[in-house]
């Protein structure tokens, strides 16, 4: 889960989905091609998530980069915020097709640029450029679900999307472990880009028939250069105070503060009005999501570091603790779409936040050796669950606050938050990490090296705190 994941959809223009019969369901003959395509696109990013996830604490040793570890994942949120920017423009001016398939092609050749690395640094501009597809594709799978599918159909979708985890949270690190310890974590990276061709030779036909499109079937204005500048802004930035926070000397002050300078006006700039003092409504819906998101994802990222490094564990055990997580986020994201827990909704969004800052604070726990190790599997199954509450809710709220003509803007807004938060705490925790000598963990904790608890709970438990901010916001989502 490396990334910002499309495991829900947002509503987008009703206008522009062609009529179907009625009753007819996501996978009757209208819908067939169209459902299983973007299903298996979902489906491949979900298993390059785990999978990823698991290789990376062998690919960071090998590459004598475990100081730098943080930025092989916050290097991919970087990248994407531009990317989502310039997704939810160009598929409001064109449709989303276009988006979609220049994504997927940067995806594929970013997870080759990393597989084939010699160095660190490459391996991480690998990952950025994945990070500028990843971003192209969520927003165009937003909008294409928005635009093809009627209503009634979209909450379907939806379930769908989230139980595309489940399969590739159990299969992907056992099987990305296995390659990883007898072929090598390259073959990790470079085997997922072959899967791609499948689903976009199956969905893009149907991509191009049902929301190839503008909006309302209108040419649309040309790019909004202002919200450009801003999309170039908050990347720029963020990637500066990624470098400062990883080089921990007085000269990091000048690329910190310049990154500060570039991300905080371009990201008031980019989401909506009072998003970050949590006005009620629309804004703390989006700031929701990032606090929701980054948190559990700068916490989850260092968890098979943590095991591999703190408890010898194998990279795929490692990764197997996480695998339960991908059903119960499904299942947190059944339970939310029952309509007789509609009026509850901002309850169960405040139960999710609290079980993820649990989840998240139990985690170290197991940096006590008399703790059991499948004390980490445990607890992430419940702070999946959460996110499956907090997550899909997140959505559903956009789309009863946003009007038809601003959803597109609203839905780019959803995605940068989730991705800026994912760059600032993963930079955040990558500092901490690093500054308590988390760089020099090596791959067993039985060296005198490989030891640096500390390090690992100067990640979790400031993680831990900012899900509690969580579930208060989660009191201000209703306008009054």
């Amino acid at each position: 889960m490396s990334a910002p994941e499309p495991r829900d959809a947002v509503v987008v223009d009703a206008s522009a989905v062609l009529p179907a019969p009625d009753g007819e369901g996501v996978l009757g003959r209208s819908y067939r091609a169209l459902s299983i395509g973007i299903v298996s696109v979902v489906l491949l990013i979900a298993f390059e998530a785990t999978a990823v996830g698991t290789a990376m604490p062998v690919a960071a040793r090998e590459l004598d980069g475990v100081s730098l570890y943080a930025f092989a994942f916050s290097g991919y949120f970087t990248t994407s915020l531009f990317g989502m920017v310039l997704a939810g423009q160009w598929s409001d001016r064109d449709g989303p097709l276009g988006s979609l398939t220049a994504g997927i092609a940067a995806f594929a050749a970013g997870l080759l640029l990393s597989g084939t690395a010699g160095t660190m640094w490459l391996f991480i501009l690998g990952r950025a450029v994945q990070g500028l597809g990843g971003g192209l594709v969520i927003v165009a799978l937003y909008v294409v679900v928005g635009r093809a599918y009627p209503g009634r159909l979209r909450p379907a979708i939806m379930a769908a999307f989230a139980a595309c985890w489940v399969i590739p949270s159990i299969v992907g690190p056992l099987a990305s472990g296995a390659v990883t310890e007898h072929l090598g974590w390259r073959w990790v990276f470079v085997g997922i880009p072959v899967l791609v061709v499948f689903p976009l030779a199956l969905a893009l036909p149907q991509i191009r028939r049902r929301a190839g499109r503008p909006a309302g079937g209108v040419v649309a204005a040309p790019f909004d250069a202002h919200r450009i500048r801003l999309a170039l802004g908050i990347s720029l930035g963020a990637a500066l105070l990624q470098y400062a926070a990883q080089d921990l000397r007085g000269l990091s002050l000048v690329p910190a503060v310049a990154g500060a300078a570039l991300l905080v006006p371009a990201a008031l700039g980019l989401l909506p009005r009072g998003t970050y003092r949590a006005a009620r409504g629309l804004p703390s819906v989006v700031l929701l999501r990032g606090v929701a998101a980054g948190s559990f994802i700068a916490a989850e990222s260092f968890v098979p570091l943590m095991l591999v490094t703190q408890r010898g564990l194998s990279p795929t055990l490692a990764g197997f603790s996480l695998a339960a997580g991908g059903g119960t986020w499904a299942l947190g994201s059944f339970v939310q779409a029952r309509s007789p827990l509609e009026p509850y909704r901002e309850r169960l969004m405040t139960l999710g936040m609290v079980l993820v800052a649990a989840a998240i604070a139990a985690a170290p726990s197991v940096l006590i050796d008399a703790v059991p190790v499948w004390t980490v599997a445990v607890a992430w199954a419940f702070g999946c669950f959460g996110m499956g509450l907090v997550i899909s809710s997140s959505s559903v709220l956009l789309l009863h606050l946003s009007a038809p003509e601003e959803a597109g803007a609203n839905s780019a807004a959803l995605q940068i938050s989730d991705g800026l938060s994912n760059v600032v705490l993963l930079s955040a925790g990558g500092a901490a990490f690093a500054a308590l000598g988390g760089g020099t963990v090596t791959d067993t904790a039985t060296t005198a090296s490989g030891s640096r608890p500390a390090a690992f709970a100067a990640v979790f438990l400031p993680m831990a705190a900012v899900a509690l901010v969580g579930a208060w916001v989660t009191t201000r989502l209703r306008e009054r």
